[in-house]
């Protein structure tokens, strides 16, 4: 089975867009714009992502060149969503922390081969789901400390330094960044049918194939996430991940 473009493609992208534009107006999300450009920015860069892949697919140096641009974009975005763009060098290593050891035991066990074909969208899934994590972490600790500055300054009057009164803040804020890839393994093949399955199904894989990839990049992807929040939140600690406000506030 194969989709391929074409009208009934291009009719059927804009009823869901109008779709989610109408739900966002009609519960006031806020959000009607914003679902525009995200829907246009998706149809123009993965339509120029299919094209530079096609080009690049074919040659492991070059994919590996696209896989670089993938992560320093990913940076750049997750940065963004946490309102510390400064922050990128950490976010790197938060990042990188996760990522390379993965991508070390799918190459270094044979699951996946030294090739474009198989090394930019199994990398490409693990990536996004690690710059997700990373940004859910950050949003969620970083508004911890400012809603409790009261304890974070209670702590430093008993005696704590500023590394032990904000880890009493965020501890209980990291776990909730996984939560949500948690439940998506967990659900797999009874609430979900993630991205790998249907792409190995859609390309006229088995479905013990599609099944045997998919638990594959889940593992990955929670791998991946646990370094990467574990590395960002010791950052966080030690107030190098932080917005411009907080980095202000948090006395050394």
């Amino acid at each position: 089975m194969t989709i391929n473009p074409g009208w009934p493609v291009a009719v059927a992208l804009v009823a869901l867009l109008l779709v989610a534009v109408v739900a966002n107006m009609v519960f006031r999300h806020g959000l009607a714009r914003q679902s525009v450009v995200a829907g246009l920015r998706a149809a123009a860069q993965l339509t120029a992502a299919a094209a530079v892949i096609s080009v690049v697919v074919g040659s492991l140096w070059l994919s590996a060149l696209a896989l670089f641009g993938m992560f320093a974009m990913a940076v750049l975005t997750t940065c963004r969503r946490i309102d510390s763009p400064g922050s990128w060098p950490w976010a790197t290593a938060a990042m990188a922390a996760g990522v390379v050891p993965v991508l070390a035991i799918l190459l270094l066990s044979g699951t996946i081969p030294f090739h474009g074909i198989a090394l930019i969208p199994v990398v490409g899934i693990v990536l996004g789901n690690t710059m997700t994590v990373h940004t859910l972490v950050g949003r969620r600790a970083f508004a911890a400390l400012r809603e409790e500055r009261g304890q974070y300054e209670a702590g430093l009057s008993l005696g704590m330094v500023p590394d032990q009164a904000i880890d009493e803040i965020i501890a209980r804020r990291v776990p909730e960044g996984l939560v949500p890839s948690l439940d998506q393994v967990k659900t797999s093949g009874v609430v979900t049918l993630p991205g790998a399955f249907i792409g190995v199904m859609l390309g006229g894989g088995s479905a013990v194939q599609a099944a045997t990839a998919q638990v594959l990049v889940l593992f990955a992807i929670m791998a991946t996430q646990s370094v990467t929040a574990g590395v960002e939140a010791r950052l966080i600690r030690a107030r190098r991940t932080l917005p411009d406000d907080l980095r202000a506030t948090l006395v050394s």
